[in-house]
């Protein structure tokens, strides 16, 4: 990318006058699923997801937001572009325009989104500064004077979003997905027959590291948060003085407790998150069994009572087993990844 000929134009310019958003209050409103008929998302000020909180039932609201927008929080200055129709959490700024769309907002919203180190609580992100904020864009000459290339930005987009996805990446963007399992067999749960384990024994737990936002560097490095979603990726960076291994699988112990999550790759964790490396040979299918364990010793802990590393060793995890010795089991690995495999949708992942 070539930004030496780009030309600096203020946002006021070129897209409406930015606008406060009404406020909803998160306890004012009823969470549902997607699926509802009357499902409409929930946009915060959050940094994660979009700025996505959940959903919420369209109680006839009255100030619903169109899609093709792109929302601010002034206080916190995260940008996004919401796509999809919306209503708003407070000190939220809806931007609009005539020349946006979904590939043109991503592009905008990431430049915007560099200029959030220059605001925080207190200096916001407001409408007057958003209105008269210069982006430095793409620009074509048209009657001896330069405009945005709206067209180049989507193109742009368009290009990088097919040279990164994968083919399978694709079908999931897309929709596509595969319901067929990878195995026609048809396996039962039978969890009387399982044997409780140490997760110290078969795993190796280590701490994460705690590093700053303001220390981090942009990358492509998964940062593994304490969070709930996302696969625990909270930020991408390039810093890389404490990675850890892929094939190995996250836990939180400290903000969204028990929130496990299978690593494929190299990635940096947070000092709220336990690391556990296999002493057995472990892919995705039997890490998707595990995870689904782990996730359910959730109501056991809480703040009062963190799932710290020390903890964790001495905790206890029942899986399904088979007999090597009398009286003695070692789990049944094999089972934990044929079950998976037999699930609907198993190909994709």
């Amino acid at each position: 990318m070539d930004v030496k000929n780009w030309k600096w134009f203020r946002i006021g310019d070129y897209f409406q006058k930015p606008y406060k958003a009404k406020a909803y209050n998160a306890q004012d409103l009823v969470s549902c699923s997607n699926k509802d008929a009357r499902a409409i998302a929930y946009i915060t000020r959050s940094d994660l997801n979009n700025g996505f909180k959940h959903f919420v039932l369209n109680e006839n609201f009255n100030n619903i937001e169109l899609g093709n927008a792109i929302t601010i929080g002034d206080t916190t200055a995260t940008v996004f572009y919401q796509e999809q129709n919306f209503i708003c959490g407070d000190h939220m700024v809806v931007l609009r325009s005539e020349h946006l769309n979904r590939y043109v907002g991503l592009f905008i919203t990431t430049l915007l989104y560099k200029e959030r180190f220059r605001y925080n609580y207190g200096r916001a992100f407001n409408k007057d500064i958003i209105e008269n904020t210069l982006l430095k864009l793409p620009a074509i000459k048209k009657s001896e004077k330069y405009e945005p290339d709206w067209v180049w930005m989507e193109q742009y987009v368009k290009n990088a979003e097919k040279a990164i996805l994968s083919n399978r990446a694709k079908d999931v963007w897309q929709n596509k997905f595969n319901p067929k399992p990878l195995s026609t067999r048809k396996l039962q749960l039978n969890t009387n027959q399982w044997k409780k384990f140490s997760y110290n024994d078969i795993f190796e737990i280590k701490k994460g590291k705690r590093l700053t936002k303001a220390d981090m560097l942009d990358g492509s490095i998964p940062y593994i948060g304490a969070i709930d979603s996302n696969n625990g990726i909270s930020a991408y960076i390039s810093n890389d003085e404490h990675l850890h291994q892929g094939n190995t699988i996250t836990v939180s112990y400290n903000g969204s407790i028990a929130e496990a999550f299978y690593q494929a790759t190299k990635f940096w964790a947070t000092d709220d998150v336990n690391v556990l490396y296999p002493k057995f040979a472990l892919n995705r299918y039997i890490a998707m069994f595990l995870i689904t364990l782990i996730h359910r010793e959730k109501y056991r802990f809480n703040y009062g009572r963190k799932w710290d590393k020390e903890l964790m060793e001495s905790s206890l995890i029942k899986l399904p087993a088979i007999k090597i010795a009398p009286n003695k089991y070692e789990p049944d690995w094999q089972f934990m990844e044929d079950y998976i495999k037999s699930l609907p949708y198993s190909s994709c992942l």
